[in-house]
C-alpha cells in the first residue's frame, strides 16, 4: 500500500478531532489546585466531578457508538461537541461542588461522541485490512498530540484569565470540531455480509466470549493509571517533587516552580505518546496483539513501582513522564484493533465502547480514590500502589485471550 491509502482524509480528519477532544480533556488535573483555592473545596470534591466525568464518558461511549451506527458518525460528532461544549461553559458558572459534578456528566457524555469510540471506528472501517492497525495508532496519536499542549495551554490561560474563562474559551474550541465532519465522509460501508447478523446477536455473542470479557476487564487498569495521573499528577508533582534548581537546564527554558513541571509533566506524557501510539499500531499488524498488552501493562507496572520507591525529583519526573507516555494509549489501537480483529467491523463501535466503559470505570476510581485517599492520609501514595497492582493483573489476565476471528452466526 502507498502512503496516500493509508492517509486518507477520513483518518486525517478523525485524527483531528481526537487532537482537539484530548487537548481540553487532557488539561483537567491543571485545574485542581485553581478550583480548589478558589472556592476552599477539599481535593476530594474537584475530583469527584472529573471522576464522574471519566464514569459518564465511559457510559457514553457504546452509546454513541449505537447511535453512530444507527443514525451515521456525523450526527454523533455533532451531538457530542454540542454537549461537551456545553458541559464545559456551564461549569464555568457552576459554584457548588454539586453544581460541578452535575455538569461533568454531561462533558464526559461530550468527550463520549467526539472520542476514541466513534472516531477509531470511523477510521477503523475506512482503512485497508493492511493499514488498519497503523492507521488506528495514527489516530490513537493524534490524540496524544492534544495532550502534549493541552496542559500547558491551560497553564499558561491561568496566568492571564480566571479558571472560569478559561473553561469558556475551551468550550468555543471544542465546537471547532464540527469544521472537519466534512472529511469523514469517505469512509468504506459495512460488507453486505457484516450487515447480516444484528447488533442485539453480536453482543450476546460477545459477552458469553470468555476473550470478549478478559479484555473488558483488562481495558479496567489502564483506565485507572491514566485517569489518576491526568487528574492528579500535576498536583503530585506540585507537592511532593524536590526544587528545581534555578541554574539548571529545567530554570533555563522558563520552569521554575514544581507547578510549571506538573504541566509539562502531562505535556511530556503527551508528547512521547505520539510515538508510542503509532509504533504499537505499526507492531499490531506483525504480531500477537494480546502479548503486546500484556508486555505494555507489564512495563507500566514496572515503571510505576520504580517512580515511587525512588526519591521525586524534577529529573525522576521528567524520565517517568517520557516512558509512561511511550505506554501511555499504546493499548488503544491494539485493544481496538483486537476487537475489529475478533468481532469484525461492523459493530466495532458499540463493541469497543463497551470495552471502553471498562476503562472509565477504572478511569473513575482512579481519580475519585486519587481525591478521596490524599484528603484522607495526606499524600498519593496507596492510591499509587494501588494502580501498581491492578496493572500487574491486566498483564496476566490478556495471556489467554483467543485471538482468533469469531464466526459469524448464521442468519435467522
Amino acid at each position: 500500500m502507498t502512503k496516500s491509502s493509508l492517509l486518507t482524509p477520513v483518518l486525517i480528519g478523525g485524527s483531528l478531532i481526537l487532537l482537539i477532544n484530548f487537548a481540553m480533556r487532557a488539561s483537567f488535573g491543571v485545574f485542581q489546585i485553581p478550583v480548589a483555592a478558589d472556592f476552599g473545596w477539599p481535593r476530594a470534591e474537584f475530583s469527584l466531578a472529573i471522576a464522574i466525568q471519566n464514569l459518564a464518558w465511559g457510559i457514553g461511549q457504546p452509546i454513541f457508538g449505537a447511535l453512530a451506527e444507527r443514525w451515521g458518525d456525523r450526527w454523533a460528532i455533532i451531538l457530542g461537541a454540542i454537549l461537551y461544549s456545553a458541559g464545559l461553559v456551564l461549569t464555568a458558572f457552576a459554584t457548588t461542588p454539586l453544581g460541578i459534578q452535575a455538569l461533568e456528566v454531561m462533558v464526559g457524555f461530550g468527550i463520549a461522541g467526539t472520542g476514541f469510540g466513534v472516531i477509531l471506528a470511523v477510521v477503523g472501517r475506512a482503512a485497508s485490512d493492511e493499514n488498519r492497525s497503523l492507521a488506528l495508532g495514527i489516530a490513537t496519536a493524534a490524540g496524544s498530540a492534544g495532550q502534549v499542549f493541552g496542559a500547558p495551554v491551560a497553564e499558561v490561560l491561568l496566568g492571564f484569565y480566571a479558571w472560569q474563562t478559561v473553561f469558556i474559551i475551551f468550550g468555543v474550541v471544542v465546537l471547532s470540531t464540527m469544521a472537519f465532519l466534512p472529511m469523514l465522509g469517505g469512509g468504506r460501508p459495512a460488507s453486505p455480509s457484516a450487515l447480516e447478523e444484528s447488533m442485539g446477536s453480536v453482543l450476546r455473542r460477545a459477552f458469553r466470549d470468555p476473550s470478549y470479557l478478559m479484555i473488558f476487564v483488562g481495558f479496567f487498569s489502564c483506565g485507572y493509571q491514566l485517569g489518576f495521573i491526568t487528574a492528579h499528577f500535576p498536583a503530585m508533582i506540585t507537592e511532593m517533587c524536590g526544587p528545581i534548581s534555578p541554574s539548571g537546564m529545567l530554570a533555563d527554558l522558563g520552569i521554575t516552580t514544581t507547578s510549571a513541571l506538573g504541566a509539562i509533566a502531562i505535556s511530556l506524557i503527551g508528547l512521547a505518546n505520539i510515538g508510542g501510539s503509532i509504533m504499537a499500531g505499526w507492531l499490531g499488524k506483525r504480531y500477537t496483539k494480546k502479548y503486546l498488552l500484556a508486555g505494555i501493562y507489564a512495563m507500566r507496572t514496572i515503571a510505576a513501582a520504580a517512580f515511587i520507591l525512588s526519591p521525586i525529583t524534577p529529573g525522576s519526573v521528567i524520565v517517568f513522564s517520557l516512558v509512561m507516555g511511550g505506554l501511555w494509549l499504546a493499548t488503544v489501537p491494539l485493544t481496538s484493533g483486537l476487537v475489529a480483529y475478533i468481532y469484525g467491523l461492523r459493530y466495532m463501535g458499540t463493541l469497543y465502547g463497551f470495552v471502553f466503559l471498562s476503562h472509565q470505570i477504572g478511569s473513575f476510581l482512579g481519580v475519585w480514590l486519587g481525591g478521596t485517599l490524599y484528603d484522607a492520609t495526606g499524600d498519593y501514595q496507596l492510591v499509587w500502589w494501588i494502580g501498581v497492582g491492578v496493572g500487574a493483573f491486566s498483564a496476566l489476565i490478556h495471556l489467554p485471550v483467543r485471538e482468533a476471528p469469531m464466526r459469524m452466526a448464521a442468519p435467522a
